[in-house]
C-alpha cells in the first residue's frame, strides 16, 4: 500500500523551497522533537482516562498499560510533571516505536488517525521551530516580546504542542513568534451600525461611520477570503506566544479571530466573549483592588465583532504597563528559559506568591485559567517575583454564591463563566496553576514537590487549600480531548498529587 508523504517529509519539502539554508537544521532536529511530542503523550496514555487501557501495571524498569484488545504498551516510569524529553521510544508488544504519529496509527484506537496527523505536524513544526533559533541564551532579553519569541517548544504537556495543521511552511516561518517575525495586520472595515463593540474603540482604527478590525493576514487569506496586499492599509505587529495575539508598534496588545486548530482549539473569538469583555474587565479590576498589589489584571481596552467569530479583535493593555524602572514582566511559560527555576528557593518563592493569590482569588469567587501563558510574574531587578499579571478573562470562572457571601457585587454575567460547582472551581484553578503554570517552572515532580511542600503550611488556611493537600491533582485530559471529537467542553484526568504521593 501506498503510505503519503509524512508532515515530516512534507516540510523537508517546502523548506527545501523557501528556506534551503535551514534544511540540514531542520533534520537534526527531528530526532529531538519526535522524543518531546512522545514524552506528551506517554504522559497521555500514562495518566488519562481512555476507554481503550483497561489497566496499568507500574513494575521496578518501567510502565506496562494493558489494552482492551490484549495488546501490551510498555514504556518508562511517567513523571506528570516532566518538561524534558526522556521517553525516546515505546514498544507495542513486540515493536518498537520512535515517531509518536506511528505509534498512534497503530494503536488503531477511535478517532486516531485524524489525532496521529496532528501528532505528526506537531514534530515536523518543532523541529522547524527549533531549527530557526539561533541563540538559546539563558540572558534576559532586551525587549518584552523576546520573552514571548523564546517559548519555542510551545505547551509543556500537550503532544499537539506545536501542531498547526493549514499553515504551509511560508506562514510558519512568516507568523511565528519564535521566528521572530513581524506580522502586518489588515483592517477590514465594517459598518458601525452592524457591529458589536464593547468598551471604547481606538479613533485610529474608525473611518467614519466604519470600524476597522485588525485581522491576521492567515485568517483574510484562508477564512476570510480577501487577498492579501503586504503594502496595503494595514499595522505592523509582533506576535506573542498564542500566534494570534500581538504586539502593537504603540504598546496595546489586539488579540485576532484565528479560525484554525492550535493545539486543542480553534482560535476564533465568539460573539459571546465580546459581549461580556467590558463587564469582566471592570469586574477584574475591582477585584484585583483586593489583592493588596500582587496581581494586577490588564484592562480590555476595547472589543468589536462583526457579528461573527471569524471577524472580532480586541484591544488590551500590554503587561508592561505594570513593571516600575527596572522591573520584567514575565511570562510564566517563559521562565524556563532562564536560569531561575533552578534555585529552590526562588521556585518555593514563585510557587508562595501565585498559591496566595489564586487560592485568596478562588475564596472570594473567582477561578483563574493561570497557565503559563495568561500568567506573568513581575521581577525585581535582582530577579525576585514581587507581583503577577493575568491576561485574558475570556475562560475564567466566577461563583455568584462565593461573591455574594464574601459581600461583592455579582456581576451581570451569563454562560459557561458562570458556576457555583465547587469542583469545576477547583479544577479550573488547580489544573491549570499547579498542573499547569507551577508543574510547567519546575519540570519534574520532585522540583514541583519540593516547591509546594516549602510553602504550603504557609498558606491561608482555606476549604480549597484542605482539598489541595488531601485530592488528586486535576488537569485538562488533553488527548483524550482530541480522541473525543464527539463530547464537548472540558475533560479531566487526575495525577498523582506531589503532596500526598511520591512520583518518579
Amino acid at each position: 500500500m501506498h503510505r503519503p508523504p509524512s508532515a515530516e517529509a512534507e516540510v523537508a519539502a517546502e523548506l527545501a523551497d523557501v528556506r534551503p539554508e535551514l534544511a540540514s537544521r531542520y533534520a537534526a532536529e527531528l530526532p529531538g522533537a519526535r522524543a518531546a511530542v512522545l514524552t506528551r503523550l506517554w504522559r497521555a496514555l500514562a495518566y488519562e482516562p481512555l476507554p481503550w487501557v483497561a489497566r496499568r501495571e507500574a513494575g521496578r524498569e518501567g510502565l506496562t498499560l494493558r489494552l482492551s484488545d490484549g495488546r501490551r504498551l510498555y514504556g518508562p516510569h511517567a513523571d506528570p510533571f516532566a518538561t524534558t524529553a526522556y521517553v525516546t521510544a515505546v514498544r507495542l508488544d513486540e515493536t518498537s516505536y520512535e515517531d509518536p504519529a506511528r505509534l498512534l496509527t497503530d494503536l488503531s484506537v477511535p478517532h486516531g488517525t485524524s489525532f496521529a496527523a496532528e501528532l505528526g505536524h506537531s514534530v515536523a513544526s518543532l523541529a522547524l521551530s527549533r531549527a530557526g533559533q539561533d541563540d538559546r541564551s539563558k540572558e534576559w532579553p532586551g525587549h518584552d516580546r523576546e520573552w514571548e519569541q523564546r517559548v519555542v517548544d510551545g505547551h509543556p504537556f500537550h503532544p499537539n504542542c506545536r501542531s498547526r495543521p493549514g499553515f504551509s511552511v511560508a506562514e510558519q516561518l512568516a507568523y511565528g513568534p519564535e521566528h521572530r517575525a513581524v506580522v502586518r495586520l489588515g483592517l477590514v472595515p465594517a459598518r458601525a451600525d452592524e457591529c458589536l463593540v464593547t468598551g471604547g474603540w481606538p479613533q485610529g482604527m474608525r473611518d467614519r461611520e466604519r470600524l476597522l478590525i485588525p485581522v491576521h493576514p492567515w485568517q483574510a487569506e484562508h477564512v476570510l477570503k480577501r487577498p492579501r496586499d503586504p503594502q496595503g492599509d494595514g499595522i505592523d505587529a509582533h506576535p506573542l506566544m498564542s500566534l494570534r495575539t500581538l504586539a502593537l508598534p504603540e504598546g496595546p496588545h489586539v488579540k485576532t479571530a484565528l479560525s484554525a486548530r492550535l493545539t486543542s482549539s480553534v482560535r476564533d473569538i465568539s460573539v459571546y466573549s465580546i459581549g461580556l469583555s467590558a463587564k469582566l474587565s471592570d469586574f477584574a479590576e475591582t477585584l484585583a483592588a483586593r489583592m493588596d498589589g500582587l496581581l494586577h489584571v490588564t484592562r480590555t481596552l476595547g472589543a468589536v465583532t462583526a457579528n461573527s467569530p471569524d471577524l472580532a479583535a480586541v484591544l488590551r493593555e500590554s503587561p508592561q504597563v505594570y513593571a516600575s524602572p527596572g522591573e520584567r514582566v514575565v511570562p510564566v511559560a517563559a521562565l524556563s528559559t532562564t536560569d531561575l527555576p533552578e534555585s529552590p528557593a526562588w521556585r518555593a518563592e514563585f510557587t508562595r506568591l501565585a498559591l496566595t493569590v489564586g487560592l485568596r482569588l478562588l475564596e472570594l469567587g473567582v477561578a483563574l485559567e493561570a497557565h503559563g501563558q495568561n500568567l506573568l510574574v513581575v521581577l525585581s531587578p535582582t530577579g525576585s517575583p514581587v507581583r503577577l499579571v493575568y491576561r485574558d478573562l475570556a475562560d475564567i470562572r466566577v461563583s455568584p454564591g462565593r461573591l455574594a457571601r464574601h459581600g461583592i457585587a455579582v456581576p451581570e454575567l451569563t454562560g459557561r463563566i458562570v458556576t457555583d460547582d465547587v469542583p469545576a472551581l477547583r479544577r479550573k484553578l488547580f489544573g491549570s496553576l499547579v498542573a499547569g503554570a507551577l508543574a510547567g517552572t519546575a519540570g519534574s515532580g520532585a522540583a514541583l514537590r519540593g516547591a509546594l511542600e516549602a510553602v504550603v503550611g504557609e498558606l491561608p488556611g482555606t476549604v480549597d487549600l484542605a482539598a489541595f493537600r488531601e485530592e488528586a491533582l486535576p488537569t485538562k485530559a488533553l488527548t483524550l480531548m482530541r480522541l473525543s471529537p464527539g463530547t464537548p467542553g472540558d475533560q479531566w484526568a487526575r495525577l498523582p498529587n506531589p503532596l500526598v504521593t511520591e512520583v518518579f
